[in-house]
């Protein structure tokens, strides 16, 4: 299938970025029915459905295309777009596996601040964005992107990176640093954060050399891979974050109502939100079901 052609300009933090398609390259040869099957339960049950038998669904930065494969073996109809042409290689691999030929899944190279492409594939009944506008550069436009996106009644579920003040600005300096290094000398960096994570260690306990705690569970509930997971959060920049409180009063100010929140209180990870486009739809808002709850790193 010919992957569609768009023109994509050069930031600034384009020049530091992580390269989030290789990493998702590593994660597909461990890919197996087991994490497929979680990926679609994490769907299910956030979006509070059995399935999405005909239903529309764009995948938003579809990084390795697992959840683009999971949308699909749950009936819907598929399109899916990455701004990295190796993330999109990836959904490619993924389709041509377990859906060859299939229309109902369409896989291009896409940006989500590039307002002339988003144009292109229409409006959709579910929008999914896990993990993903927080490495664009600028998260703030590409939230208000995916506003026009969402059929009127439609869902939209983000992830977004939970602000921890001056811990953020950290991790910020981290990741920069991280893609600054040389590539062969980046383990330097990653390997020490990784056991930290895997021994149940904070970043200030690894400095202080303190005694390692053994994780009580190092499972991802999405399906995806622990390691990869690390290298994704260590080198995942551009980096931004937001308070739960400022993602629900920016879509609520355009008319959307917040369905669920599944958040991870004040520890390091991403806050998800479900929301349903309200406007010309003739909802009332409802108090929304809300989680505290770890979640896993994108």
């Amino acid at each position: 299938m010919p992957v569609h052609s768009i023109t994509l300009g050069t930031t600034a933090a384009d020049q530091e970025r992580f390269e989030f398609g290789r990493n998702w390259q590593r994660f597909l040869r461990s890919l197996d029915e087991k994490r497929i099957l979680q990926a679609e339960a994490s769907l299910r049950c956030m979006l509070a459905i059995e399935n999405l038998n005909q239903k529309t669904f764009l995948d938003v930065g579809c990084g390795s295309g697992l959840f683009s494969l999971a949308a699909r073996r749950l009936g819907a109809r598929v399109f899916s777009f990455d701004f990295d042409p190796q993330s999109v290689a990836c959904a490619l691999q993924l389709k041509n596996t377990f859906f060859p030929g299939d229309p109902d899944w369409q896989i291009e190279r896409g940006s989500a601040l590039d307002q002339s492409y988003l144009r292109n594939p229409g409006t959709f009944e579910m929008v999914y964005a896990w993990g993903v506008l927080h490495h664009t550069g600028a998260m703030w436009e590409a939230l208000e992107n995916m506003v026009p996106l969402v059929k009127p009644g439609g869902k939209l579920f983000i992830a977004i990176y939970n602000d921890q003040g001056k811990k953020s600005d950290i991790w910020r300096f981290v990741k920069r640093t991280y893609n600054r290094t040389p590539k062969n000398l980046r383990f330097l960096i990653s390997w020490p954060i990784g056991i930290s994570i895997l021994s149940g260690m904070t970043l200030v306990d690894l400095c202080r050399l303190r005694k390692p705690r053994i994780a009580s569970t190092v499972s991802s509930p999405r399906g995806m891979s622990l390691w990869i997971d690390i290298v994704d959060w260590v080198g995942g920049y551009p980096f931004e974050v937001a308070s739960p409180n400022q993602i629900i009063d920016f879509y609520r100010r355009r008319g959307f109502c917040l369905d669920k929140l599944a958040s991870c209180g004040r520890k390091l990870g991403c806050n998800e939100f479900v929301f349903t486009n309200c406007q010309e739809a003739g909802f009332a808002p409802q108090e929304p079901e809300r989680e505290s709850a770890s979640r896993s790193r994108h």
